[in-house]
């Protein structure tokens, strides 16, 4: 949820909001979503009003180009504006199928991934050529992005390959900047008396940011030859989930590791 507010009213005969004045504000439990697309040429603000109110305000700078401090004239609705710039305000069941108007952006900040940092805008809108209008401003200001995961991962040279079971266990350490759940997986290949031995494994961690978390997991062979003495091949993969960035971030890592027996 975004911190700011968006208020906006209407002239007499308008018809997205009926000559009524409209006033929105984190401050007072409404809640605001601003989204943006990864190119930053446009900003969707989505009102909730405490009250029960639905509203969706988008402002898109011509083209693909960034949306920047300025003022865009001769509007479109968006998103039907083509190449030129476009608006659209609706919302509590009403749309226009046309519409003019104009908008000026004041201060425009994005982070990554759409991220809208602050947006400071003006605007007005006439809906299916009639000549009443609404026209408002909105204001979001939010922290700094957060930064994105990063996620490290070592895989030890020494492991043990099993005389019970046959199984080869692999360990190491994931190191990650927010504290999360990690995943680590892989394979293990193995010539044992000229017989390709392969195996998986995996295993769940809770990374701590600034400490070394270690892993272990062992792998499986997938036939009836067990893993033996000797040097093998470790595919290793450690995997998280970014929530602020709605995202996985993953690293791999391809290793020779030593087993011994045990």
């Amino acid at each position: 949820m975004e911190s700011g507010s968006v208020s906006f009213d209407g002239d007499p005969g308008d018809y997205i909001t009926g000559g009524a004045s409209y006033s929105y504000s984190t401050d007072d439990n409404d809640q605001l979503t601003a989204d943006s697309p990864l190119d930053n040429s446009r900003v969707t603000v989505s009102i909730s009003g405490y009250n029960g109110d639905q509203w969706s305000l988008t402002f898109d700078a011509p083209g693909s180009a960034a949306l920047v401090p300025g003022t865009y004239e001769t509007t479109s609705r968006y998103p039907y504006n083509g190449a030129g710039p476009g608006l659209d305000l609706s919302g509590n069941g009403r749309g226009c199928d046309d519409a003019t108007g104009i908008f000026t952006i004041n201060n425009a900040v994005f982070g990554s991934n759409g991220y809208v940092q602050t947006l400071d805008a003006t605007f007005e809108q006439y809906c299916n050529g009639a000549t009443a209008g609404a026209r408002g401003e909105v204001h979001i200001a939010n922290p700094p992005p957060p930064e994105r995961l990063q996620l490290a991962l070592a895989v030890a040279t020494d492991g043990i390959a099993h005389r019970v079971n046959g199984n080869a266990v692999l360990h190491g350490t994931v190191t990650c900047s927010q504290p999360i759940s990690v995943s680590v997986d892989g394979t293990v290949t193995q010539i044992v008396r000229k017989v390709l031995v392969r195996g998986s494994f995996s295993t769940q961690v809770t990374c701590t940011p600034g400490s070394q978390v270690q892993w272990t997991a062992a792998a499986v062979p997938t036939g009836t030859t067990p893993f033996g003495k000797g040097l093998a091949e470790a595919i290793t993969r450690a995997i998280a989930y970014d929530i602020p960035y709605d995202e996985y971030v993953f690293v791999t890592d391809t290793s020779t590791v030593r087993l011994t027996r045990s």
